[in-house]
């Protein structure tokens, strides 16, 4: 990571939360201290704010164990996995009818910060296998369903996932320059629906839809993928049938 986004405070709570959680109930301050490196001073004011957030709690021995604070977000990423394995199957369930028409694979991924990562694919009839596993992460910016997803973010909101606006080439077609991004991302929101045309791989084109939740927030996109000669001929029914799945699994 750039070292000129880091928050040397953020690591720090980090390094004391990871030793905590390793002897929970087992650290006073001192041994947090020695554990991490962190200085008394600074580790005074660490925990007294990560106190006051909920984040760790001090027993009557003075001893720290995780707090309430870290309990709900662990719940809430626990209820966003859920929530993903049940899209999941649902693509999973919905997707081979897709793959029946077009006869091309079909991925489902979500959006993280300024990359997709892979949740699911069906496999269509062509003998060329993409290399779109779950849990594989991509630029977002070079692909169709990360487009799709960054077109219906805000205006800030898209800014401060690219602070410096930067759109680093993947091949030669990928769209690097901001002001012509933006403006294809102000397409993508007119038309409902993204393609990638060998933006991401040379000789591999796609088109995404976006995923809604039940406010009309992208949650994930769902695409199909397929060799730049199959997709002249086959464009106008993977739009169709891409953009009927994100119909079938959006809740909005």
């Amino acid at each position: 990571m750039d070292q000129k986004y880091w928050v040397p405070a953020l690591e720090r709570a980090d390094l004391i939360l990871k030793a905590i959680s390793r002897q929970t109930g087992a650290l006073k301050m001192t041994d947090l201290c020695e554990e991490t490196g962190i200085n008394k001073s600074s580790m005074f004011s660490l925990l007294r704010t990560m106190e006051t957030l909920g984040w760790v709690v001090k027993d009557a021995g003075e001893r720290y164990v995780l707090g309430a604070g870290i309990s709900y977000y662990n719940t809430v990423y626990n209820d966003s996995l859920k929530q993903n394995m049940n899209l999941v199957e649902r693509f999973l369930a919905e997707s081979a009818q897709s793959v029946g028409a077009v006869g091309e694979t079909f991925q489902l991924s979500v959006l993280d910060r300024d990359e997709i990562i892979y949740l699911a694919k069906q496999e269509g009839q062509s003998l060329v296998r993409l290399e779109s596993s779950p849990g594989m992460r991509f630029p977002a910016h070079a692909t169709a369903m990360g487009k799709m997803m960054l077109a219906l973010l805000p205006e800030e909101e898209l800014e401060r996932r690219y602070p410096g606006k930067m759109l680093p080439a993947v091949t030669s077609r990928t769209l690097t320059d901001w002001s012509k991004f933006t403006a294809a991302l102000a397409a993508i929101r007119k038309t409902g629906y993204a393609l990638d045309q060998e933006e991401i791989i040379e000789g591999i084109s796609c088109v995404a839809a976006p995923v809604l939740d039940a406010a009309g927030k992208a949650v994930a996109a769902v695409s199909t993928s397929m060799l730049q000669h199959a997709f002249t001929a086959k464009q106008e029914a993977a739009i169709r049938e891409v953009t009927l799945l994100a119909g079938k699994l959006s809740l909005s």
